[in-house]
């Protein structure tokens, strides 16, 4: 193990603490804060239908995370694109091109921050949210997979792709920005598609690689910057699902077969932007699984997420 790779590790890990102890205190002490406005930026797990419908089992409710953030403080959270405030759409990059699933046209996350500062300031009691990698991570393994790139090349990008991500977050600071929560990638090697392609091991290390470099790049930002590490509860879900009133982290629920690019995972595969209650496995809660498809989580997934993200918000501001 080169002493390069330990020292980018501790730096990681003091970037985590640096941006988690003042979330850490009493809990005697009352939040008060309330934003005003909840302002979304990110990938196909925050896209409330950008395009028309959810990465997840759209069943009409409260099934993406950012709503449920939204229903705790009071707040209506809707989509950019008709007129809200949630510019997180499914397969978009953090900064490059094509998206996921290989479409130019996608805004990449820089580009929604780029819509959002034209459209006036940020105000004091706004609350950003800033979530992305996982579109990133799932674009270099497809290069992997196609033969154009080796696995270290892949990691190299994505390491890359995490300091983007960071100086996007540093931007919205430096345009005034005081309560701004970030989420970098969950563990894709602990999802369906790692499982089924046997690529575990790479894309754990994607991920963890992605999320290091977002740290150690805005560790100095801690005073305006909550992270929340969605790996740590998408991995106790994925371990001990009836922990979280789940039964099932090993299987998609949706059957949703998507004949095109889809989520970017391959052709013909479930795509659960096209999943609803009707299209799901035969005899089952939806509720009880993980997963909607081989990547995306499903309603009661995202619902344990968004508690565990207001909480961390409410402790933190």
């Amino acid at each position: 193990m080169s002493f390069h790779w330990i020292r980018r590790a501790s730096m990681a890990l003091a970037s985590v603490a640096a941006l988690l102890t003042a979330a850490c205190g009493s809990g005697t002490i009352e939040s008060q804060f309330h934003p005003a406005r909840l302002v979304v930026f990110g990938t196909g797990i925050s896209d409330l239908g950008q395009g028309g419908s959810r990465y997840t089992v759209n069943d009409g409710g409260f099934d993406i995370w950012t709503q449920q953030v939204a229903l705790n403080y009071g707040l209506a959270l809707n989509t950019a694109a008709s007129g809200g405030t949630s510019f997180a759409t499914g397969n978009v990059r953090i900064s490059s091109k094509p998206d996921a699933a290989g479409n130019s046209a996608t805004p990449t996350v820089t580009e929604q921050i780029d819509g959002f500062l034209a459209s006036g300031p940020i105000g004091a009691n706004d609350l950003l949210i800033v979530e992305g990698g996982t579109s990133d991570i799932i674009a270099e393994m497809a290069k992997v997979t196609a033969g154009t790139q080796t696995q270290d090349q892949m990691i190299a990008a994505v390491q890359q792709a995490g300091r983007d991500f960071a100086a996007q977050v540093r931007r919205l600071v430096d345009a005034g920005a005081q309560h701004v929560m970030v989420v970098g990638s969950y563990d894709l090697g602990r999802t369906p598609w790692a499982t089924a392609t046997s690529q575990q091991s790479l894309l754990t290390t994607a991920s963890t690689k992605f999320n290091e470099e977002l740290l150690v790049s805005m560790v100095d930002l801690g005073q305006n910057v909550l992270y929340v590490d969605s790996a740590l509860l998408y991995n106790l879900m994925i371990s001990t699902p009836t922990n979280y009133g789940m039964s099932n982290s090993v299987d998609p629920v949706c059957t949703s077969v998507d004949p095109g690019p889809g989520i970017g995972i391959g052709t013909g595969q479930v795509n659960s932007a096209l999943c609803t209650p009707t299209t799901v496995l035969a005899n089952v809660d939806y509720n009880q699984y993980v997963f909607a498809d081989r990547v995306y989580p499903g309603p009661a997934a995202q619902r344990q997420f968004g508690s565990s993200a207001y909480n961390a918000i409410h402790n933190r501001f």
